[in-house]
């Protein structure tokens, strides 16, 4: 990125998968004292979010994730909550749905969990253009989507499941 307008990101997205990545990645920012943000996106069925937000490291999740590489039942003892300084909750139909339009924006395919990174840099990207800052975000394309269920591609998931569920960001839905 150096030869990038802005060559220090402002932000950082990473999925929760284990924890590991964010924390690492996380841990490095601080350690090189840059002013990026590190955002974690976590599915709807994972233990990280509520984890972060009530600063319970034994939290639960009874439903398994229907993202593939994100979230998991329990908080792994990788994530280090500390060093996350924006974690959002991200809908399965939306994670989804911004697989779909990063896959076909990119003519390649990508799967959920990217969906999730994805969906994340929409907001981190939001959040900037309310404040009026300019900046770079990065993220990882993590997966392939080659192991996706062939359900998962189809828009009924994306429409069944945006109106049921409701996060701290309101309702599934595109961000402005």
């Amino acid at each position: 990125m150096e030869s990038e307008p802005h060559c220090i990101p402002s932000w950082i997205v990473m999925g929760a998968g284990t924890g590991g990545t964010s924390a690492t990645i996380g841990r490095y920012i601080r350690y090189r004292s840059y002013p990026t943000q590190l955002c974690v996106a976590d599915v709807e069925h994972s233990a990280f979010y509520e984890s972060w937000v009530t600063g319970n490291p034994d939290a639960i999740c009874d439903c398994p994730t229907r993202i593939e590489g994100v979230g998991r039942p329990r908080v792994e003892k990788s994530f280090v909550p500390e060093v996350v300084d924006e974690m959002i909750k991200v809908p399965d139909a939306a994670s989804t749905a911004a697989m779909r339009v990063l896959s076909q924006r990119m003519s390649r395919r990508v799967g959920g969990s990217t969906g999730t990174n994805f969906y994340g840099m929409c907001w981190a990207a939001a959040q900037m253009r309310n404040a009026g800052q300019a900046g770079s975000l990065v993220t990882l394309i993590c997966d392939s989507g080659r192991t996706l269920c062939r359900h998962l591609l189809q828009r009924r998931l994306v429409g069944r499941q945006r109106h049921r569920h409701r996060t701290p960001h309101g309702n599934a839905r595109s961000l402005p």
